[in-house]
């Protein structure tokens, strides 16, 4: 009995030996192996993403090489002098769009020298009215092409030129190089092979086939319009995105809807800002009212800086109390900054226009043509220019009225009744200060001014509002 519980004893002390011995090397080998192991997998797997983007490569290749070389269509076209068309060298009066722009022609061509070219056989997106992906990029396309020419000629498709189906302006091709020794290109076929436009008409044209052919390309190569991307010129939020002139000029259509435009911050006055954007075919500015209110954020506040380029995301509303539209209901999310439902700074450092505008201009109307319904509408100047800067000489200042009111939070601020030439302008200002002292009626009555400041109205009128001293000048 005695030997055989010490041969059982003896087979749990071997037994656990073993187990320690096992217990303290299997960890060791363990880590070892996955070491191993985790290397072995890495440089599998680097092998395979080599692999893989040999692969890429080899595939990208392929898909090079099945597409072919892409053909230059602009110069397979060759501007012929000596054809029937009518044909005249021209310069840019002003930038629309990607497919519109105003020359400077000779008088004998065009009544009033400026000739509104639409471009033959294109169409691109919208920049200029409700934005359309794609359409910056070709408006600025057109433009740089055309910045950097030496010569522009335009060209009639026929033997004379036809107007489009606005009656306002005419359908030419334009051609354009940027040195003596070259060769003119084709600037519509540019666009078209650019993949900036869809085809319009493009084959009932002196140039049709290449058109096609142009368009046919940029479909092969799925470039912009036709690439199924996203513009990255474009933002994709819920707002709808328009330019401030077309806001301005529909304004009471997009009440309370979400809106998105940029501008230049021009002030800041009482949780308010004016924004402006500068439209080169109407020679004016647009504005817009925009409301931020006490609780802005930080980040707001520094984005809506005074000559920051900015992109204004919020609701328009009427503001009853001041009887105008307004944008309101801006946010920026920081742990989001590329949300396109932010308010966000485009550039900084710009300066506000101050226009210098003739008060017969400022009182009266302007007609615009309205491209979607085909028709010419007028409105009152200084109801597109409400909330953008300008400026305004020789006002000969007839009374002047100072609000008294205890209670007012505008006592001493001041109306100026002004005339030029005729014509009546209001002059309103903030309670202003110079040296320290209050600026009373005195420092203005029966003087002539030189004034800078906002659009504003007030009670049925439109009026110029000034916030400084430093914005005015006396005429001696």
């Amino acid at each position: 009995m005695k030997n055989t519980f010490k041969k059982i004893l003896l087979v749990f002390l071997g037994l656990f030996l073993l187990f320690v011995v096992v217990g303290c090397d299997k960890p060791v080998n363990n880590d070892n192996q996955q070491n191993q192991q985790n290397e072995n997998n890495n440089q599998n797997q680097g092998n395979e993403n080599q692999g893989n983007e040999n692969q890429g490569n080899e595939n990208q290749g392929n898909g090079n090489e099945d597409l072919g070389d892409q053909v230059d269509y602009a110069t397979s076209v060759k501007l012929d002098m000596t054809s029937s068309s009518l044909k005249q060298e021209v310069t840019v009066k002003t930038y629309v769009d990607g497919d519109t722009t105003h020359f400077h022609v000779p008088e004998t061509l065009v009544e009033g020298s400026v000739l509104k070219a639409r471009y033959l056989g294109i169409n691109t997106p919208e920049s200029t009215g409700k934005i359309e992906e794609w359409g910056k990029a070709a408006s600025n396309f057109t433009k740089s092409k055309l910045q950097n020419a030496t010569s522009i000629y335009i060209e009639s498709d026929d033997d004379k030129l036809n107007a489009d189906s606005t009656g306002g302006r005419y359908l030419v091709w334009v051609w354009y190089k940027t040195s003596a020794d070259e060769d003119y290109r084709n600037l519509n076929i540019e666009i078209l092979q650019n993949g900036l436009a869809i085809a319009s008409n493009s084959a009932n044209n002196k140039y049709g086939d290449t058109c096609v052919a142009a368009i046919n390309q940029a479909k092969k190569f799925k470039l912009k319009v036709y690439s199924g991307e996203k513009d990255p010129d474009f933002f994709y939020g819920d707002a709808q995105e328009l330019t401030l002139r077309e806001l301005r000029l529909n304004i009471e259509d997009y009440n309370l809807q979400k809106v998105a435009f940029e501008g230049v911050v021009v002030k800041d006055h009482s949780q308010t800002v004016y924004i402006e954007e500068y439209d080169e075919e109407l020679d004016m500015y647009f504005g817009m009212t925009v409301y931020y209110g006490f609780g802005a954020s930080g980040d707001i506040l520094s984005i809506l800086t005074v000559g920051n380029r900015v992109r204004i995301v919020g609701t328009v509303q009427f503001y009853e109390t001041g009887g105008t539209y307004q944008v309101s209901g801006l946010s920026y999310r920081a742990m989001r900054p590329n949300d396109p439902n932010n308010v966000q700074k485009i550039s900084e450092g710009n300066e506000p226009g101050f226009k210098q505008v003739d008060p017969s201009v400022f009182k009266g109307d302007i007609t615009i043509h309205d491209e979607e319904n085909q028709e010419e509408k007028t409105y009152n100047y200084a109801s597109l220019a409400m909330s953008s800067s300008i400026s305004m000489n020789n006002l000969v200042v007839k009374s002047v009225y100072t609000t008294n009111k205890e209670d007012s939070s505008s006592k001493g601020a001041m109306t100026l009744t002004c005339e030029c030439d005729g014509v009546t302008i209001s002059v309103r200002t903030v309670v202003l200060y110079e040296d320290g002292a209050l600026v009373n009626a005195s420092a203005f009555e029966g003087k002539t001014i030189n004034v800078k400041g906002i659009v504003d109205y007030f009670d049925g009128t439109y009026q110029i509002k000034l916030y400084s001293m430093n914005d005015v000048t006396f005429v001696e």
